[in-house]
């Protein structure tokens, strides 16, 4: 579990480095047809389904290459 949690914490300063030192490189995250996005006077509501879907099947796909 030990190796798991180390190898999760270095793709995510990974990926922080990526977000940070290539901001343009996920500028499609929250644009797909699915994503649901309202904005009014009052307040915007953001929500990334087709995102979110496109990031798990990603994760999925990632995770059980490392399990086998």
């Amino acid at each position: 579990m030990g190796r798991g949690l180390i190898i999760a914490g270095l793709l995510l300063v990974g990926v922080g480095l990526l977000l940070h030192f290539a901001p343009g490189l996920l500028s499609w995250f929250g644009r797909l047809p699915g994503d649901i996005r309202v904005e009014s006077e009052n307040g915007r509501v953001f929500i990334p389904i087709t995102s979110m879907i496109l990031i798990s099947l990603a994760l999925t796909l990632i995770l059980n290459l490392f399990n086998r």
